[in-house]
C-alpha cells in the first residue's frame, strides 16, 4: 500500500516535467468542448493563470473551427464521410503546444483576418497547414508567470 501513496506525487512530477495528451474526436463542432476542456485542464494543472487559461482555450477552438471548416461540404448540415480530429497537447515546464490534424477535402482556405489578429492576441506562436490531404494545426501558449 505504500507505493500507492505515492502516486499522485509521481504524476505531479511527470505533469511539471512534461507530457503529452492525445485525444482523438469525431470531427463536428459539438466536440469541441471536449478539445477545449482538454487543454484548460491541462494548463491549469501546470500553473496557468485564469486568463492564460482563457486565452488557450478559444485559441484551439478559433483553430480547430477551422479545420472543421469544411466538414458540412454540401451545406445541407450532412457531414459527407466520417472524419476525426487528431490534437496532440504537449506539456513543458512553462507552455503548452497543442497540434491538431484532420482530413482534408479541396483546398485549405486561410483563416480570415480576424481570426488572425485573435490568435496573435491569444498565443505565442500559432500556424495552419497542408500535407497529403490532411489539414493542420499548431499553437504554442507560453505561460507569463
Amino acid at each position: 500500500m505504500s507505493g500507492e501513496d505515492h502516486e499522485p506525487m509521481e504524476r505531479e512530477d511527470e505533469m511539471g516535467r512534461g507530457g503529452d495528451v492525445r485525444l482523438v474526436v469525431p470531427a463536428a463542432p459539438e466536440y469541441l468542448r471536449l478539445v477545449r476542456l482538454t487543454a484548460a485542464g491541462l494548463a491549469s494543472r501546470l500553473g496557468f493563470t485564469f486568463d492564460e487559461v482563457e486565452d488557450l482555450r478559444i485559441a484551439v477552438d478559433e483553430l480547430c473551427f477551422h479545420l472543421l471548416g469544411d466538414v458540412d461540404e454540401n451545406g445541407d448540415g450532412q457531414v459527407g464521410e466520417a472524419r476525426t480530429m487528431d490534437l496532440t497537447y504537449s506539456a513543458a515546464a512553462d507552455s503548452i503546444t497543442i497540434t491538431g490534424r484532420t482530413g482534408a477535402s479541396g483546398a485549405v482556405p486561410e483563416p480570415s483576418e480576424l481570426s488572425e489578429q485573435i490568435l496573435d492576441a491569444l498565443v505565442d506562436e500559432h500556424e495552419v497547414g497542408s500535407d497529403g490531404g490532411m489539414v493542420m494545426f499548431r499553437l504554442k501558449k507560453q505561460r507569463e508567470s
